[in-house]
Parts: structure tokens; sequence; C-alpha cells
């Protein structure tokens, strides 16, 4: 994050609509993952429109936090939403590519965004507050890439073997990303 604000805060500060704050960005991710969603429910298979779609939600996943510590309007509810908008835009697309011929790399991803999300709520309810550490960061990035492979170049066809075993490795960063906050 630091070098990402450091490279960002001039342009926010000096630019950015006041009017347009951090969690509208958010949930603009998350309705952008429910029209995902919906596309591929009814059997939109446009492999253009899908990953442009994504690419917009992964790319706003990289400046909300940005404008949110830019402009001081870091929040609970933010952080809450950002970490939900996260899983929404990543698991459904993992469901529909991963499902039939990868149920364990699946069962593996889900299992760490469950234990994931219920670590921040019990956290919450102890009063602490569970940061996103470079591991969860590093995994949502590989993720995207993998997902965004798989979209271009596969769906819906089975993938190759690159991308899924980019995912392996998001699921490896993911576990060490939930046991470094432990």
């Amino acid at each position: 994050d630091y070098y990402r604000d450091r490279l960002l805060f001039p342009s926010i500060k000096k630019f950015w609509p006041r009017y347009i704050l951090p969690n509208h960005l958010t949930i603009l991710r998350i309705v952008l993952s429910i029209l995902i969603i919906v596309l591929l429910l009814i059997g939109i298979r446009n492999r253009l429109l899908l990953v442009l779609i994504f690419i917009i939600g992964a790319l706003l996943d990289l400046f909300d936090g940005s404008v949110a510590r830019a402009l001081k309007k870091e929040t609970q509810v933010g952080a809450i939403l950002d970490s939900i908008a996260d899983k929404i835009l990543i698991l459904p697309i993992a469901v529909f590519i991963l499902f039939k011929n990868y149920a364990w790399l699946l069962l593996f991803l889900m299992i760490a965004e469950i234990i994931s999300g219920i670590m921040t709520l019990y956290y919450k309810t102890k009063g602490k507050i569970v940061t996103v550490n470079i591991f969860g960061k590093t995994k949502m990035v590989v993720e995207c890439v993998a997902l965004s492979i798989i979209i271009i170049f596969y769906f819906p066809n089975n993938p190759a073997n690159f991308p899924i075993i980019l995912l392996f490795i998001a699921v490896i960063f993911a576990y060490l990303s939930v046991i470094l906050n432990l």
C-alpha cells in the first residue's frame, strides 16, 4: 500500500471529485460482481464483456483503499465492505470456472475465504481490527491474474495448467494470510 499510495496520493488529493467516496467505489465493485454473476447465470459467455467487467472490478479494488487513505475517509464499514466485495468478485467466477473439473481447488479456496471471514468477524467482536497483510493482497492479485487469463483464453472450456497453478499459489497465500492473522 505504501508505494501505491505514494504514487497515487498527489493525483487523488488534487483531482479526485470529493463527492465520489471510497465506499462508492467498493459498492460499484459489488454491483459489477453481481452483474457478472447475472450474466453467467443467464448464459452470457462473451469473454471480452466478462473480462472487461472483471478487470474494472479488480482495478476498483486497487483504488478504493488509496482514495480512502488520501482523503482521510477510512471507515470500519469501508473495510468490511471491501472484504465482502473481494469475495463477491472472486468466488462466483471461481465457482463457474472450477466447479466441474477442479472442485478440490475451489473447496480449498472457499475454506480459506470462510476462515478469513469468520476470523475477521470474531476479532471485530473482540474490538480488534484485522488488517489485510501482504499475503492477502498477493492472493487477490494472483487470483485476479489467474481468473483473467482463464476468462480471456479458456472460458467456458477447461483451462490449461498455468492459471490453475496460479490459483493454487493464491490458495497458499490465502492460508498464509490467515495464519499471519492468528
